[in-house]
């Protein structure tokens, strides 16, 4: 197939761009450094022309601090799903985040504009999948929840059942091959804190910063909220397989 993968630079894009492309398929990548903009939809139908289905694994950013994270993430996915309808194509892969729905995170602002984005694609008349994720094992490197000081880790207390990155891009290109639609929740095989996670990530690496632990911004991400709910596939690997594998080799 000609698979479009929007957002085919970033963590999980790139990813999944990689596998496609192993199992044989023609990838399209849609990123800004190719001239394509998701949230001026400058460029995106073309890009799109003559892909079999998109694999939506971007995370809009404001173009500049007269645009809201929210109306990024969802105008971004207006513009996609017209742009795919524009071009022919008829399906549709977004990656988004498992246990969004729940109310405990009414007031986490990207969490509310990926709901409108799953709503507002599923309206598009396109076939959609949904892939709702839980949080992935390289938060621990690299995000919102993890600050880096030269004396210090600060970690958020997040109780997550964390999957790898590369378990995600399985999951995003196998639901991009299938004939039928349908959504599906991963999550990886073990429930953990995310601030024991940083410490075993910094031990597998030798680095001795201590780690200085802080509430999050809102209960749901520290008291079970995110952890797989039922029905949710369990991939691998656990948390000693990926330090032993992708983390172990240093940043």
């Amino acid at each position: 197939m000609r698979i479009a993968v929007v957002g085919g630079t970033g963590t999980a894009g790139s990813r999944v761009a990689a596998l496609a492309e192993e199992q044989g398929h023609e990838v399209v990548l849609l990123t800004r450094s190719t001239g394509t903009n998701l949230v001026t939809g400058a460029g995106v139908a073309d890009a799109l022309d003559g892909a079999h289905v998109a694999i939506d694994a971007s995370s809009p950013t404001p173009p500049d601090e007269s645009m809201s994270r929210f109306d990024a993430v969802v105008r971004s996915a207006r513009n996609l799903a017209h742009a795919c309808v524009e071009a022919g194509v008829r399906r549709i892969v977004v990656l988004s985040i498992a246990n969004i729905e729940k109310p405990d995170f009414d007031s986490i602002t990207y969490y509310v504009a990926k709901r409108d984005q799953e709503e507002t694609t599923r309206d598009s008349g396109l076939e959609v999948s949904v892939v709702r994720s839980a949080q992935w094992f390289e938060f621990a490197e690299r995000s919102s929840a993890v600050a880096y000081a030269d004396d210090r880790v600060t970690v958020q207390d997040w109780y997550v059942q964390p999957v790898a990155v590369s378990a995600v891009a399985a999951v995003l290109v196998r639901e991009a091959e299938r004939r039928k639609a349908r959504d599906v929740t991963i999550a990886g095989p073990e429930a953990l804190r995310l601030p024991d996670l940083v410490r075993r990530l910094l031990a597998a690496r030798h680095d001795h910063r201590p780690v200085v632990v802080v509430e999050p911004p809102a209960r749901g991400f520290g008291n079970g909220a995110l952890l797989a709910p039922a029905g949710a596939e369990i991939v691998g690997p656990d948390a000693a397989g990926w330090l032993a594998g992708e983390a172990a080799s240093g940043e």
